[in-house]
């Protein structure tokens, strides 16, 4: 399959690694060092599943280049969409299938305004990756996991694309099982992802450390009840006890795991907040659901990491 990645950090260089090592045309969107280096050197993945490296992978800084895919792996943070979005109908055919993996729950709608809802796979990336050196990708946990569905599937079998990409990816090393409903998917990430992060950066703590306090590990789950409550106001079919659940995730997790959110608020980069507590806090107000932790945390951070210009 001919495979654009936009976005070669931890989620786009670990799984279109895994393709592109597996035999797939892979073409990795890039800049700067990092692209100078896998140029040069090609990707290099360390990971806890085995590292590799894919020693003549295909880079570029001009989506435009990168011609008419398969499929698109859109795996730039949520800051960095509006200019990718942009180009990115000079990749599709009638059958590309663009594969949204941005943490929160907005991207598929902001993709689909540009291409429209039958090119989009909402999807979910389940994975502990970073870039640690200029065409260098960690990963250091978490399941490793790519999720993706059509927006609407029909019952019964996956589409034809959906069936070839899901195989693509299984035979690549990397686990793609078939979600039962993939809004509740999102959603449940979000759960996950968007309490960790923010509490994570306000308190300047390690999964380990927010876990095994007791105070920060209440507030935690009451982060995820808040979200869980704004989730199921706005009909999404959560599992009973998914705030369990995800606690029981979160206790398997490495000790040292942070988030991307936290890493970039901490470090001074553009960050996703807005795309993850303001989104909460967002869609809160417009379904008439109080969130008071994240409006703390939204406001706490803001004030704390004023948002630097995208560079």
């Amino acid at each position: 399959m001919r495979i654009a990645v936009l976005g070669a950090g931890g989620i786009g260089g670990y799984f279109g690694g895994r393709l592109a090592a597996s035999g797939h045309d892979v073409t990795f969107l890039a800049r700067g060092a990092h692209l100078e280096a896998i140029r040069e050197h090609g990707l290099v993945v360390t990971s806890v599943a085995g590292d590799f490296t894919v020693r003549a992978a295909q880079a570029t800084d001009d989506l435009a280049a990168i011609g008419v895919v398969d499929a698109v792996l859109l795996a730039v943070k949520t800051w960095q969409l509006a200019p990718v979005l942009e180009k990115l109908p000079a990749l599709l055919a009638l059958h590309t299938a663009v594969i949204t993996v941005q943490n929160g729950v907005e991207a598929p709608d902001r993709t689909a305004a540009t291409v429209g809802r039958s090119a989009v796979l909402p999807g979910i990336a389940k994975i502990f990756a970073h870039i640690e050196a200029p065409g260098r990708v960690a990963h250091v946990g978490g399941p490793a996991s790519l999720v993706f569905d059509e927006w609407a599937p029909a019952p019964g079998a996956p589409s034809e694309r959906v069936a070839r990409l899901r195989e693509a990816v299984t035979a690549s090393g990397v686990a793609s099982p078939a979600p039962d409903d993939i809004w509740a998917e999102l959603w449940s990430k979000m759960l996950f992802v968007v309490p960790f992060g923010s509490l994570g950066a306000a308190l300047d703590a390690a999964i380990g450390q927010l876990r095994s306090k007791p105070s920060s590990r209440t507030l935690l789950q009451d982060a995820m009840r808040e979200v869980e409550a704004l989730a199921r106001a706005r009909g999404i079919r959560l599992p009973a006890r998914v705030v369990e659940g995800t606690m029981a995730f979160v206790d398997d997790q490495p000790a040292d795991s942070t988030t991307s959110l936290q890493r970039d608020l901490l470090e001074g980069r553009p960050s996703e907040l807005d795309a993850w507590t303001g989104a909460v806090v967002r869609l809160a107000g417009e379904s008439g659901v109080d969130v008071p932790l994240h409006r703390l945390l939204l406001e706490v951070l803001t004030s704390r990491h004023p948002v630097p210009p995208p560079g």
